[in-house]
């Protein structure tokens, strides 16, 4: 079979050929890999390329959970071996790094350290161990003498105004996240930063991001409403991020460069090199509607042609009528220049939006399709559905994830505002947009809704907005009584089991079901002001990813000085293994994402009693199995 690893250096995954030998066998037999077929036998069989995605690094992190106890957590990888192990290493004081643990690790990606002495630093750095042989270790993280007791990271900024929204990306190739952070400020800026918080560029988004108006927005205006106008992924596949930016007229690059437009209302797609700022390339956005002003946009990651990444944007401005045009498009970064790929308008179409936007692969083909509350559009451009003409119109949120794991395909669950019909709230196919089940109780607007597996009585994930928790796949009431029942906001995995915690208003809780008769609680695991996070516009924090360590998720808050991200990261054991979510498709594509700010779900169930996660099909960026999907991509162009 193929093996898509890269030989990494020292601070990400170093594997010997030996040590590669030694587990073939064993990869084979990996959850969701396939075994190579005898081509004699395999007949006419189609292989879709491996998605070419971020060549991570461990993501070693270390928080004080205790007295005398510290939590070292670190990725598994979507491509590690099955049975890969760990040694977890300290090193206290500067001094020589000791192994502590005494047995190769093969549970969960994190262990807890009972025996560091915490009056002094304490780095910790892991090395995998395949067939046997150690390999090189990973980067390390240093915990500082006499740390805090708490479940947080801290990561200095500069001093400046607010900031709404985080990104991250890898900026300078080492194998880590990195931060863009916005400044919402008159002008706004952009800001970006390393893994460790050193300051690399910022942009300044000109005059005409001083109309922050959350409908109109001015040409260059970033992170407003529902839009964002910003993303950070490697769009060219090259080991290194870049920031896609939309800009207009008085934009000043990281390099001092400025944009310059002689109409203010002109519009631009850039794409900025992440460890400058500097711009690499643009492309003008379709004038369809210049007439009417300039556009507000959402910015986020698909692979539509299933190998390579392209940038897709949701675009809007409104005419004097009181209407919206509504316009997307994508756009091919190749490292050498930013194509167009496709431009769809909305016209006269029954295609219902709302405030936020889904890239994933809704119908198991590989390709990626880009999804709105009322319809989806295919890799290539078209109208897959929609489901204005089933009655669905404008609502907040809407999710798709495998909701029902004993159902083929994926859901999709959508709230509604102000729906004539009555219709509050609704279950979908997402691969057809057929309708499964919804409820009624007359025209409302729904402002949250939610899907997640909270509560492991009942088979597959629940899904709520503000009528009761419901069971998604059986659509039955499991809490009706609505001051029980958790608030529709936002998921996180924290405490280490399989059903999802919950975050909301800075608070970090469980959904506790206490018996049959559905009475339950909502106990409180973390306070983040209790560690001087402030939340963000809307109410929330300013990204919600797995950006360190294992399968958990970060949440990510500014202090009220805005010079320091607080990043909460679990402080809780677990035996769960599971790869990076990082390294999953769907997942990672959603982390792209702004808007109204949406759970984001992997392409397989993880809740309880799920099975074993199938094997992610991609390649780490810059390996040979990516240069050769890379290929295979531009050569096949977008699917859908």
């Amino acid at each position: 079979m193929h093996l898509t690893h890269r030989w990494r250096a020292a601070h990400r995954l170093p594997v010997t050929v030996s040590a590669v030998l030694a587990v073939c066998a064993t990869l084979a037999a990996a959850p969701g890999s396939v075994a190579s077929p005898d081509p004699a036998a395999a007949g006419d069989v189609t292989i879709q390329a491996a998605r070419v995605m971020e060549n991570l690094g461990r993501g070693v992190v270390a928080v004080r959970s205790g007295s005398s106890q510290v939590l070292v957590s670190w990725r598994l990888l979507g491509l590690d071996p099955q049975g890969i192990g760990f040694n977890v290493y300290r090193s206290t004081g500067g001094g020589a790094y000791a192994k502590v643990n005494t047995a190769v690790l093969t549970g969960g990606t994190n262990y807890t350290d009972s025996t560091a002495d915490l009056t002094r630093s304490n780095s910790y750095r892991v090395a995998a161990v395949v067939g046997g042989q150690e390999q090189a270790p990973s980067a390390a993280f240093t915990l500082t003498a006499n740390h805090a007791t708490e479940p947080v990271v801290r990561v200095p900024l500069r001093s400046g105004g607010p900031v709404k929204f985080v990104w991250v990306g890898d900026l300078d190739g080492d194998g880590e996240y990195d931060y863009l952070v916005d400044r919402q400020t008159s002008p706004q800026k952009l800001e970006a930063y390393s893994s460790a918080g050193d300051f690399l560029w910022d942009v300044d988004m000109g005059p005409n991001s001083q109309n922050q108006d959350n409908i109109e927005p001015g040409s260059s205006a970033i992170d407003v409403g529902h839009w964002d106008g910003v993303t950070v992924y490697d769009f060219d596949s090259d080991g290194r991020a870049e920031v896609a930016l939309k800009i207009a007229d008085g934009v000043r690059f990281g390099d001092g460069a400025t944009w310059t437009h002689a109409d203010d209302a002109r519009q631009f797609m850039a794409i900025l090199d992440g460890r400058t700022g500097a711009l690499r390339n643009w492309s003008a956005v379709p004038t369809t509607y210049l007439s009417d002003g300039p556009m507000g946009a959402r910015l986020g990651v698909a692979y539509l042609n299933g190998t390579t990444p392209s940038l897709v944007a949701y675009m809007k401005n409104r005419r004097d009528d009181g209407a919206f045009n509504l316009m997307m498009a994508a756009w091919k970064f190749t490292g050498s220049a930013l194509r167009q790929e496709w431009t769809w308008l909305r016209g006269s179409q029954n295609t219902p939006d709302g405030h936020n936007s889904r890239a994933l692969d809704v119908n198991g083909d590989g390709t990626d399709e880009v999804a709105e509350i009322g319809f989806v559009l295919n890799g290539d451009g078209t109208l897959r559905y929609s489901m204005g003409p089933q009655g669905i119109v404008h609502g907040d949120r809407f999710h798709i994830a495998d909701m029902d794991p004993g159902r083929p395909g994926l859901e999709g669950y959508g709230v509604q505002q102000d729906n004539p019909s009555g219709l509050l709230e609704y279950y979908y196919d997402a691969s057809t947009g057929s309708i499964i089940w919804k409820h009624n109780g007359g025209p409302a607007d729904v402002g949250r809704g939610m899907a997640a597996d909270v509560d492991s009585r009942f088979p597959g994930m629940e899904v709520w907005s503000f009528s009761g928790l419901y069971n998604a796949p059986s659509n039955q009431l499991t809490e009706p009584n609505t001051s029980l029942r958790p608030w529709p906001q936002l998921g996180l995995w924290w405490d280490g089991d399989l059903t999802t915690e919950l975050l909301n208003d800075g608070k970090i809780e469980k959904w506790n079901p206490l018996n049959p008769a559905s009475t339950g609680s909502l106990p409180r695991l973390v306070s983040t002001w209790n560690y001087g996070a402030v939340t963000a516009a809307q109410g929330g924090p300013t990204l919600v990813g797995d950006i360190l360590g294992d399968w958990r998720e970060e949440a990510v808050y500014t202090n009220a000085s805005y010079n320091e991200l607080i990043i909460f990261t679990t402080n809780q054991p677990t035996t769960t293994r599971l790869y990076t979510p990082a390294h999953n498709p769907a997942y990672r594509n959603a982390m792209t994402f702004k808007g109204y700010m949406q759970s984001h779900h992997v392409d397989y169930f993880l809740g309880a009693g799920m099975s074993a996660a199938p094997r992610p099909n991609i390649a780490y960026a810059g390996s040979a199995a990516a240069g050769a999907a890379e290929a295979r991509g531009s050569a096949n162009g977008s699917g859908g």
